[in-house]
């Protein structure tokens, strides 16, 4: 997969551009609110049907336009070429694949997109709902099952708790089977995908860190002495007192260790922003097993992110990797020897303005 064509339309103060990316490296340059981000923000849309650098969409519009619209032309395998796109207004959004009108997950399928960027530490310090959600996006791009499973999980869990609100109890054991039925599948998604992530990030930590022994653990979200349907038992009084549902994969959770101490309390900043690039990088890994290249990979101000030995060692890896890459960076010279590179483009991004060197 790579994007052969990009076209972004009122993407923040992108207000229209049109780039042939390479396949393989492309560097971004550019001062401080040129639109470097706004145009990785445009791809980012363009793959997850969302924003990074916010959660109201609406906000990504360029101002007094009324929509926005980011298109590519798609390579696949065997040469063959497909056409994806989204239109956003603010209150709707459009996708359409090869002309015809299609849903979010398909555009996902179509275009898996990892993004590193200085916020991404939050993996480790943040709230747990972050690292579900870096979960499922690598279950959801491994098993085209998973998401079925999640859906029903979560509709579940929303009647459940509507239930539990309005204090109508005596539809809730119908919904408990229904939430530990699906639950339990997600659960097993999770725990499989942990141990198959394991190996793939032991070995990313070890390239970027030169570390051993560090290690995930995983937590389902519920007592690991019962089954989903016994904790959620267990709990009806609570729940009941409360409002809503205390135990299930909505609880779950996982936790990066190093030498069996804790990572974010442990490490230094800087040993946590590498632990953070080997866990999604060993993602995108894990992707490539199953559908070499196909993810595009994002990295949102480089120099925030990496000293120079590091740049070094990302650039190596990130040309070996196959996938289609955007890095940004300030100044050309941030991205170090770029002698070291084959294959790649620069563009420079000036007032939302952006041309090829």
């Amino acid at each position: 997969m790579a994007l052969l064509k990009l076209d972004v339309l009122s993407v923040r103060n992108i207000r229209s551009a049109s780039i042939q990316p390479s396949p393989f490296l492309n560097l971004i340059t550019g001062a401080n609110a040129s639109g470097k981000s706004s145009l990785l923000e445009a791809i980012f849309i363009l793959g997850r049907t969302r924003s990074f650098r916010t959660t109201h969409i609406k906000q990504t519009i360029e101002f007094d336009q009324p929509c926005l619209v980011v298109s590519a032309r798609n390579g696949l395998e065997n040469e063959a070429v497909s056409h994806i796109g989204i239109r956003i207004d603010g209150k709707q959004t459009e996708i359409r694949i090869d002309q015809e009108s299609r849903h979010k997950a398909d555009l996902a399928y179509a275009l898996p997109v990892q993004l590193i960027h200085p916020k991404s530490y939050r993996l480790l310090d943040g709230g747990p709902q972050l690292r579900r959600e870096f979960l499922d996006w690598g279950i959801f791009n491994q098993h085209r099952g998973f998401l079925a499973n999640w859906r029903k999980f979560g509709k579940a869990l929303q009647q459940r708790n509507a239930l539990l609100k309005a204090r109508q109890y005596k539809q809730l054991s119908a919904w408990d089977k229904e939430l530990a039925e699906y639950g339990r599948l997600v659960n097993d998604f999770r725990l499989d995908y942990i141990q198959v992530l394991q190996p793939a990030f032991e070995e990313m930590t070890n390239r970027f860190l030169n570390a051993t022994g560090v290690n995930l653990t995983f937590s389902r979200g519920w007592d690991n002495k019962l089954n989903l349907e016994q904790a959620l038992k267990a709990d009806l009084e609570k729940d009941m007192r409360y409002g809503f549902t205390h135990s299930g994969p909505h609880r779950a959770d996982f936790l990066c260790y190093s030498h069996n101490r804790l990572a974010k309390d442990y490490l230094s900043r800087g040993q946590q922003k590498l632990l953070v690039l080997a866990l999604l990088l060993s993602q995108v890994n894990l992707l490539n097993q199953i559908a070499p290249n196909s993810c595009c990979i994002l990295i949102d101000d480089l120099t925030a992110e990496l000293d120079t030995a590091n740049r070094l060692k990302l650039l190596e890896y990130l040309t070996q990797s196959g996938c289609q890459v955007f890095m940004t960076a300030t100044e050309l010279n941030d991205f170090g020897n770029l002698e070291v590179l084959k294959n790649y483009k620069v563009f420079h991004v000036e007032q939302g303005c952006i041309k090829q060197l």
